[in-house]
């Protein structure tokens, strides 16, 4: 295992725990998994399996913050009406923000099926992200994305793909309507959740988008599923 990998987990883990030389990364992501204090939701161990992978990877290849470990998760599996977004401290394993998110227009109504990298698709993008500078445009305080997988998302500052905030990403949308509103692509969040999921993620942090795309799950480089050329 990797000395990187190793040395950010001692953040989480006894030196007990490494006594164990046999102890695989697998085990490591399970005890993790069970150690964070969730909120009333929480993302299926699979999918927080597969955000770790590519976030250590990330780490180690210097792309994001090793002084603001933080961990964002959404899942478009899920349908819209339930609480699809969770933040995690990794020193601390604390859940520092759950929320509700808004999927793209064309990827779908209450559940995300479609997606795209595609500038005017007006669909999700999955894969990992690296967040970016807070700017005040049209939505106010908002958060560029850097897409972080090629094919997959990487043309997400070209589309304008930011995390904002959205009248439309709210439990009373979903009373009158039965699912959250849509955006052109952007991951839209409740207004009053906003400034402060920005403050916390903002400025090369690690965020996972999650579909279960089997195209997009053994293609991925950051999964490593992908054979290196």
């Amino acid at each position: 295992m990797r000395i990187l990998l190793l040395l950010t987990f001692t953040y989480f883990f006894s030196s007990a725990l490494y006594a164990n030389t046999n102890t695989s990364s697998a085990d490591l992501h399970t005890r993790l998994y069970q150690e964070i204090t969730w909120t009333e939701s929480k993302p299926q161990f699979q999918v927080f399996d597969l955000a770790l992978k590519g976030y250590f990877k990330l780490l180690e290849q210097h792309q994001i913050s090793d002084s603001n470990q933080v961990l964002t998760i959404i899942d478009f599996s899920l349908p819209s009406d339930q609480e699809r977004m969770w933040i995690v401290d990794m020193n601390s394993k604390q859940v520092i923000e759950s929320s509700l998110v808004a999927h793209g227009r064309n990827s779908g109504e209450k559940f995300a099926e479609k997606f795209s990298n595609r500038p005017e698709s007006y669909q999700s993008s999955i894969g990992f992200y690296k967040t970016g500078e807070v700017y005040y445009g049209k939505h106010g305080m908002s958060l560029r994305l850097d897409g972080l997988e090629a094919g997959w998302n990487d043309n997400a500052r070209k589309r304008a793909i930011v995390l904002h905030g959205a009248d439309y990403v709210s439990r009373k949308f979903i009373k009158e309507n039965g699912r959250l509103g849509r955006s052109l692509g952007c991951p839209a969040v409740p207004n009053e959740k906003t400034e402060n999921i920005i403050k916390i993620i903002k400025e090369n942090t690690c965020m996972f988008i999650y579909y279960p795309s089997n195209s997009y799950l053994n293609g991925s480089k950051l999964l490593g599923n992908e054979m290196d050329s």
